[in-house]
């Protein structure tokens, strides 16, 4: 199952670096993938969309919802 989110705030790559870590941390088996150019990132693995935002938030970033 793939799901993409909104993630506000990330700027550069170290910021992509720590989203990515930060949703992986919390769900292991996850593949991530982020793009900064739209302020996406996409999560293959099925993970509930509500541990995605408590990541994302710890990780010190704004969590949009899922992306169109």
């Amino acid at each position: 199952m793939t799901d993409a989110y909104k993630v506000e705030g990330m700027t550069c790559g170290g910021c992509a670096r720590s989203v990515s870590n930060a949703i992986t941390k919390a769900a292991p088996n996850a593949a991530v993938t982020v793009d900064l150019a739209t302020g996406t990132v996409v999560i293959v693995g099925g993970i509930p969309a509500e541990l995605v935002q408590q990541a994302v938030e710890a990780a010190g970033f704004d969590f949009g919802g899922r992306a169109a």
